[in-house]
């Protein structure tokens, strides 16, 4: 009997793609996959990818399960990240208990209310041997726990970013959150150096992932990562999204005995290993169309994505796009909006910009019509497009971001500068990393004016940092190049952790 690896991962796009990429590695590894999605998102995923792009296989199949949440207007919008946290905490950990129960008991009647994708009622499903869980949700460990399965976490966002949150009960210890009132927020004390945290060097206060901005210490963006990381020692071993060269201090301080983690791998940049799997499988499965189609019609994207735009970056001078993404959560004012809108036209470059119908908080995305008639000819504007191949399409000179994760994680692999626009969560610490040591990028303020839009775009394309941005860029995408190679450490730690997760398969299970 095969392995078999129950994922499940925070609902969101930022996590569900990277989940859904260690899963492939992991099934490419001889594993069987079943990849639980929440109701919503797996039909957000049949939505962007087709009614196929879900059936599977016999040995990777897709189940879900409720998010307790009311179905929202918009179907294609992301849901409300506090709703999220609510429903995460109090809604989703008996529905997992119940599905890990059922595939153990190998009972797949038509009867079920979870959507299983692929095989028939008759299928010799193997007993679930390990779980591997977002790093940001805790339900998955107690489910273990309970059922005696072990449980790997997989942090899908930065080690700088785990630290941070890993940082927030000793913030409130040493009197520093809550926030004592709005006043702090102008003060200057989010300037305040931080030079107490394992493996962070140059950290302000305000580098710290963004909920700790709080002046109610219950508050749910704050209160949620405390208590979902309080359990995080009691994981068979966690992996983490990033590779040894790119963030060695951090993960240095993360395995010191300050902290007492489990076993701790890094495998990233996780999209670029299984580029490297994919060239592989293709060349294996040549003769076998039907499943080569079926695999790589297997992703996590939760928009439809428009490809039309490679066309159109096809026709452009090499180093001459601005490529313009804020990420699925990110929302902003109309004024915003404008502003980032004049301060692209100004500066007279090409750009292709991502404009969700969502991104304007209670509003609809609109643009002025006389910027849309003034860039037509050097802009082009989606809804949606596939990141990781713009990315690392010549035609592109720099990317203006939110600075989530996979975003800064792909720009890296494309050798690309960014100037970062953070909205949330440790998109603020990415920010920073990304402008002070890895010298790949830019800040722009939070309160974004066209002025500043113009001249940060016109420097990051033209000017002499824009360039010494470029050459760091490169330097880091032939690190990350060669921490997936053979023998390079991601793909080195990705044998560890199949190895440690086939050495799980013999371990005795507890009642089920």
């Amino acid at each position: 009997m095969k392995p078999h690896a129950v994922f499940i991962s925070f609902p969101a796009q930022g996590h569900v793609s990277p989940m859904i990429k260690l899963a492939k590695l992991l099934h490419y590894r001889g594993f069987h996959i079943t990849f639980v999605n929440t109701e919503f998102n797996h039909q957000r995923l049949i939505n962007s990818r087709g009614p196929d792009s879900l059936k599977g296989l016999p040995d990777f199949r897709f189940e879900t399960i409720p998010d307790g949440l009311p179905v929202p207007a918009d179907l294609n919008a992301t849901q409300d990240v506090p709703s999220l946290f609510h429903s995460i905490r109090n809604s989703m950990q008996l529905p997992f208990l119940n599905l890990i129960k059922k595939l153990n008991n190998n009972n797949n009647s038509s009867s079920s209310k979870s959507n299983t994708s692929s095989s028939s009622s008759n299928d010799n499903i193997p007993p679930v041997t390990c779980i591997v869980s977002d790093g940001v949700i805790s339900f998955p460990l107690k489910v273990g726990k309970e059922l005696g399965i072990p449980v790997v976490l997989f942090w899908t966002a930065s080690a700088c970013g785990l630290m941070g949150y890993l940082s927030f009960p000793q913030l409130i210890q040493r009197g520093l959150v809550p926030l004592k009132d709005e006043s702090y927020l102008t003060s200057g004390y989010l300037d305040a150096n931080i030079d107490w945290i394992p493996g962070m060097k140059d950290i302000r206060f305000r580098d710290l992932p963004s909920f700790v901005r709080t002046m109610d210490q219950s508050d749910i963006m704050f209160d949620f990562f405390v208590g979902e990381l309080a359990g995080i020692k009691e994981a068979t071993a966690l992996i983490l999204n990033t590779f040894d060269t790119l963030e060695k201090d951090v993960l240095d301080g993360l395995i010191s005995d300050q902290l007492s983690l489990p076993p701790l791998y890094a495998v990233g940049p996780v999209h670029q290993l299984l580029h490297h799997n994919d060239q592989i499988i293709a060349e294996t499965l040549k003769n076998n169309p039907v499943l080569k189609t079926t695999m790589m019609s297997i992703g996590g994207s939760l928009w439809k994505e428009e490809t039309e735009c490679l066309k159109w970056l096809d026709l452009k001078e090499p180093n001459s796009v601005v490529y313009v993404n804020f990420g699925s959560v990110t929302v902003m004012t109309t004024q915003q909006l404008i502003e980032f809108a004049w301060g692209l036209a100004n500066s007279k470059h090409n750009f292709l910009w991502v404009v969700r119908a969502d991104i304007v908080k209670g509003d609809t995305a609109t643009l002025p019509m006389e910027f849309v008639e003034e860039t037509k000819d050097r802009g082009l504007l989606a809804s949606w497009c596939p990141q990781e191949d713009v990315l690392k399409h010549p035609s592109i000179g720099g990317f203006l971001t939110h600075s989530g994760w996979n975003s800064t994680l792909e720009s890296i692999v494309g050798g690309v500068p960014v100037i970062c626009w953070p909205f949330f969560a440790e998109q603020q610490t990415n920010c920073r990393y990304s402008c002070v040591h890895w010298g790949i990028g830019m800040e722009i303020d939070n309160n974004v004016k066209r002025d500043e839009v113009e001249k940060l775009v016109r420097e990051l394309i033209k000017g002499e940092k824009g360039k010494k941005m470029k050459i760091k860029a490169v330097e880091w995408k032939k690190k990350a190049e060669d921490a997936i190679s053979p023998g390079g450490s991601s793909f080195i730690n990705l044998d560890k952790i199949v190895n440690e997760l086939l050495l799980i398969k013999s371990h005795k299970q507890g009642p089920v």
